[in-house]
């Protein structure tokens, strides 16, 4: 929910929070993912940070869409995350992600409020339990709030793409697709189709995802690599984020690979195009 006057900005975010500056806010700094969803409704951001998980000095370009990163300055990422250049920069906006709980993710917690009490900071939800049309749907809210425009034909463009998906999908004999972060030689991150917002709308879709047996992650089970291949999967999605692994011939040569990126810029555009692609791989391996 938004609201705005002539004098104030307001915005309610996903820890209940509500977020006011005294105007609409011009200059804002976001998780990269999230930045990359908001430059697709044309709202460029200042800046973008990473997670403890990334680089803290090169921005990773699976999370970055289509912004354009030569052109936006990284903060850093995690506990090296530069707060003192952030602000030095001068937003009037931050934008983070939480897995449940408020916890701002991406940011220590002292870091991030100290940033609290400098900036107006809006946290979005984006973990178990949120659908992806929810997830995408709550950056668009912001987005339109920050003066965007309505984007009908990205919205458009990912009706056709989620239906071609189904049909491809559909079929007495479902292609078995296993969505996996390799480790490294001896071991692999399984995902758990029900955890990530965009594996269970895949699912809700008709895709045939696999469910590995339950561990003790949250979000994956980890295994070795005869364990994931002994699941017969005839479709791989595997994480093309810095922080994994190579998947080279782990599962043998002859299963069909298809770049996953667990954290997707949530806009329209990019869920799109990633629907497209599986579409594609899916009509390859279908029986």
């Amino acid at each position: 929910m938004a609201h705005e006057t002539a004098r104030e900005w307001e915005f309610t975010d996903d820890r209940d929070h509500l977020v006011r500056a005294p105007g609409r806010p011009a200059r804002l700094v976001a998780y990269l993912p999230t930045g990359a969803a908001l430059h697709d409704h044309g709202i460029r951001p200042l800046g973008v940070f990473g997670s403890a998980h990334d680089d803290p000095a090169v921005p990773d370009p699976a999370k970055s869409g289509d912004l354009p990163l030569d052109d936006v300055p990284y903060f850093g990422a995690g506990p090296a995350l530069d707060t003192e250049a952030l602000l030095g920069a001068e937003p009037d906006l931050v934008v983070a992600l939480t897995y449940g709980g408020g916890q701002v993710y991406g940011i220590d917690p002292e870091a991030a409020k100290h940033l609290e009490e400098r900036v107006p900071l809006v946290v979005l939800d984006v973990g178990r339990g949120r659908s992806l049309a929810g997830v995408r749907g709550r950056v668009t809210a912001l987005a339109r709030s920050l003066g965007a425009p309505a984007r009908p034909d990205a919205d458009q463009e990912l009706a056709v793409a989620e239906g071609r998906l189904s049909e491809a999908a559909a079929g007495p004999v479902r292609p078995r697709v296993l969505a996996l972060s390799p480790a490294g030689p001896d071991s692999v991150h399984l995902a758990r189709p029900d955890a990530w917002p965009d594996l269970a709308a895949l699912a809700g879709l008709g895709v045939g995802l696999v469910d590995p047996a339950s561990g003790q992650g949250g979000n994956w089970t980890t295994t070795t690599w005869a364990e994931a291949a002994a699941l017969e999967p005839d479709l791989v999605l595997t994480d093309v984020r810095g922080n994994a692994a190579e998947l080279g011939d782990a599962l043998g040569p002859g299963v069909r690979s298809l770049p996953w990126n667990p954290e997707l810029p949530p806009s329209a555009r990019q869920h799109a195009r990633f629907c497209a692609a599986l579409t594609e791989a899916l009509e390859t391996v279908k029986p």
